[in-house]
Parts: C-alpha cells; structure tokens; sequence
C-alpha cells in the first residue's frame, strides 16, 4: 500500500500525527490493540480508561509505547476520584494527549499543559467550549446528536460551525463521520479533523467479537435508538431487542438489575464503597443528574460490556452512530485512514476546482 497524501492542519500540526483524523475513545472498545494499529496508521488513537482501573490504564500505556512509537491518548473521566492520579499517570508515561468526555477541572488542564500533555475535551454545546477554551485546552472535540453513546439533540451541521466561529482553538468534529467526503466537508466547515467511533469499531483491529461486528453492519439508517432508559441520559445504541424491551419497560422492573449491575461494576473496577459514593457525588455535581438517574447509571458500563466484550446481545447493549447504516466491511485501520484521507483529498481537490480565477 503507497504512502496517502498528507492533509496538514491545526490537529495534525498540535498532536505530531500524519492524518487529521481521531479514534475516539470507546469504553470496552479502544484498548491498546485498536489504539496502536490506529497510530500505526497515522491517525490518533485514544485508550478508554473509564472502564479500566488505574493499574490496567497503566499496563495498557506501557503496551501500546511498546508496540509503537507514534503519538497516542487516553481519555479519562474529568468527574472520577482519582482522576489527578491518572493525570500524573499520563505525565510519567508522556502520553501525548489528554481527552476528557466533561470538562475537566482549570487545575487539571494546567498541570498537564505544564508538561507538554495537549488537552482535548469533548464538548457538546457552544458554552462549554468557551469555558474550556477559557481555561487553557488546546483542543475541542464536538459531538452532534448523530454519534453514539452518550450524544445531544443538535445536529454536527449546526453545532461545529457554531463553534467554531466561538473559539480560537482547534475543533474537530464527531457524529456522523465514516469516510473521506465527510472529513473533508468537516475541513471546509472549519474543522481540524475529525473524530471516528462507530467506524473504527467496525475493523479487523477491534477486539470487539465478530459476531458482533457482523450484527452491526446489518443495521440501517434507522437501526439506532436514542432512549434514557439506559442511565437516565439520552444515549444512542443500536435498536437491538433487549434496547427494545428497555424502552418498554417500568422504573420497577430495573431497580434489581441495577443493583446487580453495579455489584458487579464495583468488583470489575476494584473500587471500594467509599470510592464509588465518592464517584457518584461527583458524577451528580458535573452532569447535574438526579439521584433516580444517577442509580440508572450503573448499569451503563456492565451492559455495554455484555455486548462489546462478552457478546452477549440479548442481555447487553451496543452503542453505534447513525453512520451505521453506511458501513458494510471491516477494514484495518491502515485500509481505513488510507481510504479515508485519499477520498478526502479527491473531494477537496473536486471543490476547490469550483473556484473561478
């Protein structure tokens, strides 16, 4: 396979990468297989850490700088007890690149900025791009209410050129992106790259079971469901039967579940009692959920691994982008960027050409 043509812009400039284009960090999703076959290909990879405890982000930092040299990320959760450690744990290692999926505290940003660590939180709305930007972050991601997992109501047209005339940072754009007309519509809308789930998900460097990734690409347009039932957030997954039973079903119906789900959560992340009390009133206090939502949110990360890790699909969820129902194979993620950044190129060249003398 030849060397793609190399699209410079603000995020490859920020993050050393060769390609403008970001793994977004997928619980139970991007751990170091993905993360160093995306690297490997000249894109960003982003570990997942929220579902990993400090010692297993730290075996898989040191598994990814083992198997490649090229810069890497880990997202943390801006609103978890220990997030200052991960902070000094991405510090000592000289993980490139800090995402957060909420805003992270002012002091966070700065001592990560102190040691050369780029800042890229993940925003949803205009205000909360100005605030993070105010505070020092070298980057945003946007994400519109097209992506998966937890997403909001306003369409990526709309929120990345709104913030992207707020802010005098980077943006890179998510939900909704698959392939080369969309990276480089998202460029001509201003943006410095964009951010992938879904599609990087569904590669042959996914550890992702295959039998789930097949049950993926036979979904359509319209195979994705945002609901609250989950964890009392709008969230979008696949419309599977189990996603369909829990729209349907009562308050009452969820309550054990839920208490089992996060037993079994608490002996997954090694945390004690304390900790996740501690978690949680930190959780409640950042996303303002109430304390019926709050309870709902014990299951998010039991569920998604059913589904993403066990393969269990009846009995767990998949969360998916809309562009879903535009995937029909499972490339590498050398085949990916490759595809992506030449189509790029092609549409870009195509546009420019519509330009008079």
């Amino acid at each position: 396979m030849t060397t793609p043509p190399q699209l410079s812009t603000p995020l490859t400039r920020l993050t050393g990468v060769d390609h403008p284009i970001v793994q977004t960090g997928m619980g139970w999703v991007a751990g170091a297989r993905l993360v160093t076959a995306t690297a490997q290909a000249g894109a960003l990879g982003i570990l997942a850490s929220a579902t990993m405890t400090h010692d297993e982000l730290e075996r898989q930092i040191i598994e990814v700088k083992e198997r490649t040299d090229r810069p890497f990320g880990v997202n943390l959760r801006a609103d978890a007890g220990d997030a200052a450690a991960r902070v000094e744990l991405l510090i000592r290692h000289g993980v490139k690149v800090a995402s957060f999926a909420l805003a992270p505290r002012r002091e966070l940003i700065e001592r990560l900025k102190d040691n050369g660590v780029v800042v890229i939180p993940s925003i949803g709305a205009v205000r909360h791009a100005e605030k993070v930007a105010a505070w020092g972050a070298d980057a945003v991601m946007v994400q519109g209410g097209e992506g998966g997992g937890h997403t909001g109501a306003v369409p990526t047209s709309i929120l990345l050129p709104s913030v992207v005339s707020a802010v005098d940072i980077p943006v890179i754009a998510a939900g909704g992106f698959h392939d080369g007309r969309g990276l480089a519509a998202a460029l001509a809308s201003g943006a410095a790259g964009v951010g992938m789930g879904t599609r990087f998900l569904l590669t042959s460097d996914s550890s992702v079971p295959e039998a789930v990734k097949r049950r993926y690409l036979d979904f359509g347009l319209d195979g994705t469901v945002v609901t609250t039932k989950a964890d009392g957030m709008p969230h979008r997954l696949l419309r599977t039967e189990f996603v369909e039973g829990l729209e349907g079903g009562n308050g009452l119906s969820r309550v054990l579940p839920t208490l089992r789900r996060s037993w079994e959560f608490k002996k997954l992340s090694g945390l004690s009692w304390p900790q996740l009390v501690k978690d949680a009133l930190s959780m409640k206090k950042a996303t303002g959920r109430s304390w019926g939502q709050m309870t709902l949110a014990a299951n998010t990360p039991m569920l998604l691994k059913a589904g993403l890790v066990d393969g269990d699909t009846s009995a767990g969820m998949l969360a998916a982008g809309q562009v879903v129902g535009l995937i029909d194979d499972l490339p590498s993620c050398e085949e990916l960027v490759d595809r992506v950044v030449r189509d790029a190129v092609i549409h870009l060249r195509a546009a420019a050409a519509c330009l008079l003398d």
